[in-house]
């Protein structure tokens, strides 16, 4: 794993490729956009799978999964079922964990920064209470999920199996909607709470209602399949941000008030490498907004800033010796609350 910073830019796109390389392009928002080789890095000595930004840092892995939570820590997983957490200040890991008896496929932070979700290769959905540093709930879906999203408000979350997104309520805990497509998936993103944008094994991005899992929009990306899609919100409008194994990176402007019109190109760059993996990094003093760190509440508002986890708190078990039980929640110990009132409870605690 590998970290960096952004050198004096507004706006970078960030990809990684098959070819170790991990590319940085700076882009001028405008009446006309424009994007601007910025550097090229031989990151690592296999391909890259997964990129993360924040404020301050570009971090890279050939892990399965990164992601950060505000300026202070990341959480990484891997393909040896570890799941760890590291102090960005110091590059410390401060925990890891055996979370899957498989392979760590994917990872979500709760917009709360007190749960998270995982996912592996053991067919199991995972929750981890980020407040008291340990496992909370163990679900079996089986079949092994490669993806999982949680979305801006943090009520719902989105689990991905194969060519299926299947979308849960927090509250319940159960699933709420099912969403199909014909080729396998290989990037979620929700653009807002009811609207999530879907890519796969093919040239199509789809827009879907997640009330209704109706297809609101589609259309035609890239030449050939889309490995990312990330987006965020800037002046009042959507920018929609792809990676194809074409090569290229191209950002799109979508206004959600007519969301059934297909949206218009801003800006494109052809890496001519085989991308792996998409990261948008804004200066968090523009006027952009990434769309996974709104705040639930304005309580979680004045959480955020707080540490995720203190390092004195962590106190990780390993949850291959949790009780599980076929297609049902598992906490950590069995208690006579339910499933639903202990995750209300655990977001209602307080500071």
């Amino acid at each position: 794993m590998e970290s960096a910073s952004p050198r004096g830019r507004d706006m970078e796109l960030i990809g990684g490729c098959y070819e170790q390389i991990l590319f940085g392009f700076a882009v001028q928002p405008g009446q006309n956009w424009t994007v601007v080789p910025d550097f090229t890095h031989h990151a690592h000595s296999a391909s890259l799978s997964a990129v993360a930004v924040n404020a301050r840092y570009v971090v890279t892995g050939t892990v399965t999964c990164l992601e950060f939570y505000g300026s202070a820590h990341l959480l990484s997983g891997a393909e040896d079922g570890i799941m760890c957490i590291w102090d960005t200040k110091r590059w410390e890991c401060l925990k890891s964990i055996k979370a899957h008896k498989g392979h760590v496929t994917a990872l979500s932070i709760h917009p709360s920064g007190k749960l998270a979700l995982s996912v592996g290769t053991d067919k199991t959905l995972r929750t981890w209470n980020l407040v008291e540093g340990r496992s909370a709930f163990i679900k079996n879906i089986k079949q092994n999920a490669h993806l999982v999203k949680w979305s801006p408000n943090g009520e719902t979350y989105a689990v991905v199996i194969s060519n299926k997104v299947d979308l849960y309520k927090l509250v319940t805990a159960s699933i709420c909607g099912t969403i199909e497509t014909e080729k396998r998936i290989s990037s979620v993103k929700f653009i807002t709470d009811c609207v999530l944008a879907i890519v796969g094994d093919e040239e199509c991005v789809r827009l879907f209602d997640c009330e209704s899992q109706k297809c609101l929009c589609e259309f035609k990306a890239h030449e050939n399949r889309i490995k990312e899609i990330s987006s965020f919100e800037m002046e009042g409008f959507h920018v929609l941000v792809t990676a194809s194994s074409d090569g290229f990176i191209k950002m799109w402007s979508l206004d959600l008030g007519k969301i059934n019109s297909s949206p218009s190109l801003l800006c494109e760059v052809n890496t001519k490498a085989r991308l792996t993996c998409l990261a948008v990094w804004l200066r968090k003093d523009s006027e952009t907004k990434e769309i996974p760190n709104e705040a639930v509440t304005s309580s979680q508002v004045h959480e955020k800033e707080q540490p995720l986890i203190k390092k004195n708190k962590i106190c990780w078990t390993d949850s291959d010796n949790l009780p599980e039980q076929d297609g049902q929640e598992a906490p950590k110990k069995r208690r006579s609350a339910t499933v639903m009132h202990k995750k209300k409870k655990m977001l209602q605690r307080s500071k």
